[in-house]
């Protein structure tokens, strides 16, 4: 607690989150890179998604005749909403100040509160694709907060806190542990992190297909800066998912002194686990196939069952011991 009472620690919380915007969109461009390499194309450089940026913020922003104020503030409200998300999520230190503040309940607020805007965006302007995405969007939320949340209370439970840092200390401090929640609890919420970050076989990133869209279907009338943030915001919240993955359940390298050397690994250590989790999505996303949408529902449904049988088996096997 000491080292949270001290001011300079409070200096990591905007280097996380300019660790954060640098770092999504060169996780996007490196999944993007190896999912080119798989497909036997050479692929862009994993630096690409910045140039795309930098080009969209120079451009002019265009609105619809027919939007409102909620169409307007709606990429603002989305891309800030996801960048205090990732703001209390431990990424280089446990002992990040912002991450003592916050536990997994605001961060799923934090989610939730994005998830809202960019759904009213959608239907704001009045497009049939902007209302059919909001539609789907709501539909997926709907069936992967559930099974989020169980995953969520699995942890809770084995560390006695919501609070995401104590819940990385508490799995840091024990060590490599098989664990039957545990596994459970990482494969449901793995699925429910490609389906909130719209990859495949929920949804698919680079289809501008009307009738298969779901996230890009809902930015569709966006242009300039508004599509920046909207795109960024997305980048930033795949990313914030495999910084949970990566951390909660393999928490090691997580830096627990602010001495310079400890940070400067513990960041290291989050980059090589990230690669090797960008590697492993861009694998699923190859030789996965876009599954229908009626059969989304079936695959979230799963999802909660894994999660729930995380649950229940730590009540049984773990808390019962």
């Amino acid at each position: 607690m000491a080292d949270l009472l001290n001011p300079a620690a409070w200096l990591l919380v905007p280097v996380q989150a300019l660790l954060f915007l640098v770092g999504a969109p060169l996780l996007a461009g490196w999944i993007r890179q190896w999912k080119g390499r798989l497909q036997n194309r050479r692929g862009p450089a994993p630096w690409q998604p910045l140039r795309d940026l930098r080009k969209l913020f120079a451009k002019e922003a265009l609105v619809a005749h027919s939007a409102s104020t909620v169409f307007r503030a709606a990429p603002y409200v989305v891309f800030a909403s996801t960048l205090l998300a990732v703001c209390i999520v431990p990424f280089i230190s446990i002992l990040q100040p912002a991450t003592a503040i916050a536990d997994m309940i605001v961060l799923v607020g934090f989610l939730a509160l994005g998830r809202f805007f960019l759904a009213l965006a959608g239907m704001d302007v009045g497009s049939s694709f902007g209302g059919m995405g909001s539609s789907r969007e709501m539909l997926v939320s709907a069936l992967a907060e559930p099974a989020m949340l169980m995953a969520v209370f699995t942890l809770a439970m084995s560390a006695h806190s919501t609070n995401l840092s104590t819940v990385a200390e508490y799995n840091l401090a024990q060590g490599l542990v098989l664990r039957p929640s545990y596994l459970f609890a990482l494969l449901g919420l793995v699925l429910v992190a490609v389906a909130e970050t719209g990859r495949i076989p929920v949804d698919n990133p680079a289809t501008h297909l009307e009738l298969t869209m779901i996230h890009e279907a809902m930015i569709l009338e966006y242009s300039g800066r508004h599509l920046a943030l909207m795109e960024w915001a997305a980048q930033l919240k795949l990313m914030l998912y495999g910084v949970l993955l990566v951390n909660l359940f393999f928490p090691w390298g997580l830096a627990q002194t602010l001495s310079p050397a400890a940070l400067l690994a513990g960041l290291m250590a989050v980059a090589a686990k990230l690669a090797a989790l960008g590697m492993a999505l861009a694998v699923g996303e190859t030789v996965l196939a876009k599954m229908r949408l009626f059969r989304v529902p079936l695959f979230l449904n799963l999802a909660f069952l894994l999660t729930l049988l995380g649950l229940l088996s730590h009540i049984i096997l773990e808390a019962g011991a």
